[in-house]
């Protein structure tokens, strides 16, 4: 790019990578593709793609074979990405990026693959996440929002996992997006009438930042409170403030707007997409301040009968499954004898206190903690995470697996599990999804009762070394190329010194 070149084009491109197959393994790319579009037009203007050798062809396994079609005699005689890296340097330095996903991997496998060859990596003008986008502004009509449900969602096809066609797939899918929600926007009322917006639709208000379910009703009881959920339908404000952000594809240097402009999106795009999110089912939590506490008497009930110690959990018995949601997609389960698996352990030693730089898109954060794992706990979920993983693999997702039990040599040699308090919200009243209670050194047991959310004062419950009694569920996830089982605290019991 030459001195005071303007580069207006918009970059899509993806790679397909090696999938790891041992913990600490890194991903080898194995294909680079990239269309260059213009953004007044939406049309093609360049092409480009090439398999890439990586130095290690035994990265090539049996799993990236089944993930992406890519064989190590494909690549054999590929280019290294040293041979190729000018191309890849010229097609992205310095225009705005695309692409599904983009933000959690392609873009840091650029970054590597040019690390490892001694060079400095291109650098974007901005960055536009289809993923991150359309979750916010199309919402979850489309289940899980991968690429391949996006694409069977509108008729377009099946995902290849090639490069190329996969770009060229991402930008189809964004004009889709973009037709509906305009035509949402243009008779709101007619459209949300005749359900034009499928049931699984969110809408997301620019004014408030939050998630509201269309149609949905959920009424929560406590022994000291009682919260609902009103309906929330599409306005045509916020649909409107969708259709922006979906149309909004700059062309730079003009003095007048575009109404075709995305690029006003970049950063927020990409400050959310950097964001850890592994359940979406987890609402957002909204006023961190004053929470004061109260307690009641804890009456224990037959509720947590199906919650099992790990001795006594058969490791033969685990079974992992698909099991169908919505709209063709799927969601793992864990079953224990055919019966969802549901964990209780005694006496957890918590190693590190309330959490929260784990936070949701809105930049709300999710709350949870860490504990010391004991023998028999951790060979229940180390069972459990391996038959999750190989069906995981076996499905053909290329997600980087996350184990549920941590083990980090040198520090204290005591693994370790994380386990996560959700949270419910109503208007801007959050309260905990986890039932807490609090025993006392006499043995007499309350339950907590917290009008307000606010970690710092539950933080003050789960100091490092305090003993909790847990029932948790276990909850696979896929998201944003991350996967593995979430530890979904349902109740807690605080040991008081």
């Amino acid at each position: 790019m030459g001195p005071g070149e303007e580069r207006s084009e918009i970059a899509f491109f993806d790679v397909e990578t090696t999938v790891p197959t041992r913990v600490g393994q890194g991903f080898a790319i194995l294909e680079f593709g990239a269309i260059l579009v213009c953004p007044r037009k939406l049309v093609e203007l360049e092409s480009y793609s090439t398999l890439v050798r990586p130095h290690d062809l035994s990265l090539v396994s049996s799993l990236s074979v089944r993930c992406n079609g890519i064989t190590r005699d494909a690549v054999v005689s590929a280019p290294c990405f040293r041979d190729i890296a000018d191309r890849v340097y010229d097609i992205l330095h310095g225009r705005i990026w695309a692409g599904h996903n983009i933000l959690r991997f392609d873009c840091a496998r650029i970054r590597e693959a040019f690390a490892e060859i001694g060079r400095p990596a291109p650098e974007p003008k901005g960055s536009i996440d289809s993923l991150a986008l359309l979750t916010q502004r199309f919402g979850r009509r489309a289940g899980d929002m991968k690429m391949a449900t996006l694409a069977t969602y509108f008729g377009l096809g099946q995902q290849t996992h090639r490069s190329l066609d996969d770009v060229r797939m991402n930008l189809e899918v964004l004009k889709y997006c973009a037709t509906v929600l305009f035509l949402e926007s243009s008779l709101p009322d007619i459209f949300t009438t005749n359900s034009w917006v499928s049931p699984n639709a969110v809408t997301r208000s620019r004014s408030n930042g939050k998630a509201s379910p269309v149609g949905m009703n959920l009424n929560m009881s406590t022994p000291s409170s009682s919260i609902k959920f009103e309906n929330h339908s599409i306005s045509s404000p916020s649909t409107h403030s969708s259709m922006e952000g979906i149309l909004n594809l700059v062309e730079p240097n003009t003095n007048r707007p575009d109404p075709f402009n995305l690029g006003a999106l970049s950063s927020e795009i990409e400050r959310e997409s950097l964001q850890p999110e592994y359940a979406l089912e987890e609402k957002p939590v909204t006023e961190p301040l004053e929470v004061p506490s109260t307690t009641t008497a804890y009456q224990d009930c037959c509720d947590y009968a199906g919650f099992l110690d790990p001795a006594e959990v058969s490791v033969a018995s685990i079974s992992v499954s698909f099991v169908p949601l919505y709209r063709g997609t799927r969601r793992m389960q864990i079953l224990h004898k055919d019966v969802k698996l549901l964990l209780h352990c005694t006496q957890l030693r918590v190693r590190f206190g309330i959490s929260t730089r784990f936070v949701d898109p809105a930049g709300r954060p999710r709350l949870s903690f860490v504990v010391d794992g004991p023998p028999s706990l951790c060979q229940v979920l180390d069972a459990c995470d391996q038959l999750a993983y190989k069906l995981s693999v076996d499905s053909g997702s290329s997600s980087e697996w996350r184990p549920v039990v941590i083990r980090k040599t040198g520090f204290l040699n005591t693994p370790t599990i994380r386990l996560s308090i959700p949270t419910v919200t109503n208007g801007d009243i959050a309260i905990y999804a986890t039932e807490i209670y609090q025993k006392d050194p006499s043995g007499i047991t309350q339950r907590l009762i917290f009008s307000r959310f606010d970690a710092a004062e539950l933080d003050t419950l789960f100091v490092p070394g305090t003993l909790v009694d847990t029932y948790f569920a276990l909850d696979p996830y896929d998201y944003q190329q991350n996967a593995g089982i979430k530890l979904v605290a349902k109740k807690l019991i605080i040991h008081a010194k």
